[in-house]
C-alpha cells in the first residue's frame, strides 16, 4: 500500500484539532497571511519534565528562515504607483488617500528589501535560541559540538546566523560551526522532478481557477479607494489589486513600519483570501489527495539526515545539536513526513481543505521542530520528545506510557519503514 493511501485511512485522527474557523480568522486576522504569519511566541507552553533519571544531550533541529519582506519590491510598488496615479488624476476617496500614505510609509522602509530578512526576522531567531539554550541547557553545556546548515538563500544563511550568534552568546565555548551550500541544499531543499512537474501542470491551473471562483470579490474593496469609475475600468485591475492589498496587508507584522491594512478587508473577505493561500501551500508542498502523495518524497532525504546525525551523537556520547535552516517548501513535508498530529491528513474536496490543514499552523516564519534527545545515565536508554514551533507535539501512530516522551528505539524503526516506502 502507498504511503499516501495509508495516511487517507488516518484522516479521523485530526481532522477536528486542525481545523481553522473563519472566527478565528476574524479574531486574528494576521492569521490570514498563512505562511507570513510572524512567529507566534505568544503560543507556547510550558514544557513537560522528562521521567526520572533522562536528561537532554542532543537536539535535531530544522527551522524556516525569520520574517522577511515580500519577495519583490514590485510586491510594494505595484499598488503605491497605482495610487498615485489615483492621486494625480483625482481619482482617489479619503480612504485611498489613507491608504496612499500608509504605502509610503511602508515603502520607505521596504524599497531594495525584496525577499530580505527582516529585524523581525532576526530577532525571532534569537528568541528561538534564547529559549532553546534556556528548557535545555545540559545540551549546550561546556564544549558541546553544534552544526549548522543552511540554503544558500541569503536570508536563511542570515537566520541561522542569528540563532548561532545568539548561542555563542550565551556560551562562547561551544564547538560550533556554520556553512551554507548546494552540498547541503541538495537535502534540505529537495524537490523530485515528479513533485516540480505535478505543481506546474495545466490542470493544476484549472482546479485552482475553480477554487478561486467567488472567492475574489474585489469591487467593494476597489470602489471604497477609488471615486472615479473610469480610471478604475481604465487602469485598474480589480483582482489584481485586491491580491496586492491582502499580500501588504499580511506582510505588515514581518515589518518595522507600525501601519495596519487589514481595516481594507471585511471578514469573510479575509476568510476567503486565506482559503486560496490555505489551497497552493496544501496541494503544493503537503498531503493534498490531489497530489497523489509526491510530496513525501521530498523530504525523505531530511529524515535521512536527521537519523544519521541523531545515531551519531547517540553512539559517541556526545552533547550538542545539528541545527539546519531552509524555507516552508521544505518544513510542510518534513512535518507530514514525520506524522506530527494535524499535519499530514489527505482529502481531495478543497472546499473542506481548511477543515483539516492550515499553513499558518504549519509553517509560520521562523517555523521550527525539533526531536529533543533525553538519555539516561544508568540504563542508556534513550527517548526523544517532538516540538513543532517549541510546542510539545504528538506522532498519533506511536505508543507511548509517557507522552510527550517516545522510546527512540520505536521512532527509528517508524521512520526507517516510511523511508522504505
Amino acid at each position: 500500500m502507498k504511503l499516501y493511501q495509508y495516511l487517507f485511512f488516518l484522516l479521523p485522527v485530526a481532522t477536528l484539532t486542525a481545523q481553522t474557523t473563519p472566527e478565528e480568522i476574524a479574531k486574528t486576522p494576521e492569521k490570514s497571511a498563512g505562511v507570513h504569519y510572524a512567529y507566534p511566541v505568544h503560543e507556547i507552553g510550558a514544557p513537560t519534565p522528562p521521567p526520572a533519571g533522562y536528561e537532554p544531550f542532543y537536539i535535531s533541529h530544522f527551522g524556516r528562515h525569520g520574517s522577511r519582506y515580500l519577495i519583490s519590491d514590485t510586491d510594494y510598488s505595484r499598488v503605491l504607483d497605482l495610487l498615485k496615479e489615483g492621486r494625480q488624476n483625482n481619482a482617489l476617496t479619503p480612504l485611498g488617500e489613507q491608504t496612499l500614505g500608509k504605502l509610503e510609509k511602508v515603502w520607505a522602509e521596504a524599497e531594495w528589501r525584496g525577499g530580505d530578512l527582516s529585524a523581525v526576522g532576526v530577532r525571532e531567531l534569537r528568541g528561538i535560541a534564547t529559549r532553546t539554550y534556556a528548557r535545555f541547557p545540559q545540551v549546550f553545556k561546556g564544549n558541546a559540538r553544534v552544526e549548522a546548515r543552511s540554503t544558500t538563500v541569503v536570508r536563511c544563511v542570515l537566520s541561522m546566523d542569528a540563532f548561532c550568534e545568539r548561542l555563542k552568546e550565551l556560551n562562547p565555548a561551544l564547538e560550533l560551526s556554520r556553512d551554507a551550500s548546494i552540498k547541503y541544499q541538495r537535502y534540505l531543499n529537495h524537490h523530485t522532478k515528479e513533485a516540480i512537474a505535478f505543481r506546474s501542470a495545466p490542470e493544476r491551473k484549472e482546479e485552482y481557477k475553480q477554487f478561486e471562483k467567488g472567492k475574489i470579490r474585489p469591487e467593494r474593496l476597489v470602489s471604497s479607494l477609488f471615486s472615479d469609475q473610469k480610471f478604475v475600468s481604465d487602469k485598474v485591475d480589480q483582482r489584481a489589486l485586491m491580491l496586492d492589498l491582502f499580500a501588504l496587508a499580511g506582510n505588515m507584522q514581518n515589518m518595522e513600519t507600525g501601519v495596519s491594512f487589514y481595516g481594507l478587508f471585511e471578514e469573510k473577505e479575509l476568510f476567503d483570501l486565506w482559503q486560496l493561500k490555505n489551497y497552493r501551500l496544501y496541494v503544493n508542498d503537503a498531503n493534498s489527495a490531489l497530489n497523489g502523495g509526491l510530496m513525501f518524497e521530498n523530504t525523505k532525504p531530511v529524515l535521512e539526515n536527521i537519523i544519521k546525525n541523531a545515531d551519531e551523537y547517540i553512539r559517541t556520547g556526545e552533547r550538542g545539536a545539528t541545527l539546519r535552516f531552509a524555507h516552508d517548501g521544505n518544513i510542510i513535508p518534513l512535518a507530514l513526513l514525520l506524522h506530527l498530529k494535524d499535519t499530514y491528513t489527505s482529502i481531495a474536496d478543497p472546499a473542506g481543505f481548511y477543515k483539516v490543514w492550515s499553513d499558518f499552523k504549519v509553517a509560520p516564519m521562523a517555523g521550527n521542530i525539533q526531536l529533543v534527545f533525553f538519555r539516561n545515565a544508568e540504563t542508556g536508554r534513550v527517548l526523544v520528545k517532538f516540538l513543532l514551533h517549541e510546542k510539545e507535539t504528538e506522532i498519533p501512530e506511536l505508543r507511548t506510557d509517557m507522552y510527550p516522551y517516545y522510546d527512540w528505539k520505536d521512532v527509528k524503526k517508524f521512520y526507517l519503514s516510511l523511508l522504505k516506502k
